[in-house]
């Protein structure tokens, strides 16, 4: 089959971006050929089809985005709904002959709608697709990462019939696929809606890459010292990664030389927890750092030295994952991948579809335990039994969350359409 991918963006490391590179490795390995579509391309994608009015954060977008979720339009001026229910199907119009011609040009045989029919970050473009796929009966999966009763930022809004008749359609020739049990239930309960589960998933056939000459040099390029003690915090820098947790856990650990490192951006929801953070952390007496310029997708060295996120997990002495709430957790699997020891808070998708499976974590339940403090004080004296419970968990990520396991749900999946 000839698939196309649509999203909103397919760059960087979202796990939306990270996810869609999974499936298509594994559409690819089952021998069809895929072809994308976004607002942002790079990376594996970096040759598809740019539509620049599909990226969320594109003016035209983000100004309707904004009206349609606030009181007013940030000047004190209110905004009339049906005005503005007007300029997205207008904007939506726009955007109709671009995405027709990506889906003919490339002769698609079925879509993959990831995450734009879910969460209303860009309203224009789940509306086109909505009228698209009607129009053009073409097979599609819309694989939903998060839906937009799941996001405080989305619960005050203008639109909500629109939002409950397209984020996400209901269409004859659209298979949904949520990434976890919970929103596979609300959205049977919210919009009589049946979809699969598949999770996030990850190459667990494949070892972990460990130190090599490229990154051997990593702990120096952070400025850590031989005795310095490695927390790695792989998240961006957004409130519901409760990232204050990892903050009181190195503060109450009572290790002077521990220092906690933030991989990803602090710009996605604005500065202001970040800078609360700083303030916290000043307080606590924890050295804080966010190194977000130097780790991306992918290594490079043109002129100055850059890692990928990978390069920074052999060397971790510890993960730090206390998110309040995640679709599911990329960054929880790669900790599992690289084996090393990992605490985690108990967010609800967690709790339904990881904790049964018998991993073994540091876990906290929405607060910095003296449990944890314990529990993290004896798994870091005793590194053999680390080792141990770190292998076991990839054994169980290997049978629960492999590109395997991903390949048989896809080809259950595609069945459908034949």
């Amino acid at each position: 089959m000839r698939i196309g991918f649509i999203s909103t963006r397919l760059s960087g490391t979202d796990g939306v971006s990270l996810e869609v590179e999974k499936w298509a490795t594994v559409l690819q390995r089952m021998g069809h050929e895929v072809f994308y579509c976004a607002g942002e391309l790079s990376g594996y994608a970096s040759a598809g089809t740019c539509i620049p009015k599909l990226h969320f954060s594109h003016e035209s977008i983000w100004r309707l985005t904004r009206h349609a979720f606030s009181s007013g339009n940030g000047a004190g001026e209110s905004v009339d709904v049906e005005d503005l229910v007007d300029q997205i199907y207008e904007e939506a119009d726009n955007l109709r002959a671009p995405l027709r011609a990506f889906i003919r040009s490339n002769r698609l045989d079925l879509i993959i709608v990831q995450n734009a029919l879910t969460i209303p970050m860009n309203l224009p473009l789940g509306v086109c697709l909505t009228g698209l796929i009607a129009e053009l009966g073409i097979p599609t999966i819309a694989h939903h990462h998060d839906f937009f009763w799941e996001r405080e930022r989305y619960q005050t809004n203008r639109l909500l019939k629109l939002l409950d008749t397209t984020f996400p359609a209901q269409l004859p020739s659209i298979r949904h696929v949520t990434i976890n049990s919970i929103a596979q239930r609300r959205l049977k309960v919210r919009r009589g809606i049946d979809s699969i589960v598949i999770p996030n998933v990850h190459d667990f056939a494949t070892p972990p890459p460990g130190i090599d000459e490229f990154n051997r040099d990593v702990r120096a390029a952070l400025g850590l010292g031989t005795r310095d003690f490695f927390v790695l915090q792989p998240t961006r820098v957004i409130r519901r990664k409760g990232i204050e947790m990892s903050l009181e856990l190195v503060a109450r650990m009572d290790n002077g030389n521990a220092r906690i490192f933030i991989t990803h951006s602090a710009n996605d929801e604005g500065q202001e927890y970040w800078q609360w953070l700083q303030r916290e952390a000043r307080l606590m007496g924890v050295r804080l750092h966010l190194v977000d310029d130097i780790f991306r997708t992918r290594r490079s060295n043109n002129g100055r030295k850059i890692y990928s996120l990978w390069d920074a997990y052999p060397h971790a002495d510890l993960v730090t994952y206390p998110s309040t709430y995640e679709g599911f957790g990329n960054a929880l699997l790669e900790a599992i991948y690289f084996q090393r020891p990992i605490v985690v808070n108990r967010y609800p998708v967690f709790v339904a579809d990881i904790e049964p499976l018998g991993f073994e974590f540091i876990t906290l339940d929405g607060y910095v335990s003296d449990a944890a403090i314990r529990r993290a004080s004896e798994w870091l004296a005793n590194p053999q039994e680390t080792a141990r419970i770190a292998r076991r968990n990839y054994a169980i990520a290997r049978e629960f969350f492999s590109l395997e396991v991903l390949e048989n749900k896809l080809r259950v999946l595609l069945a459908e359409f034949s």
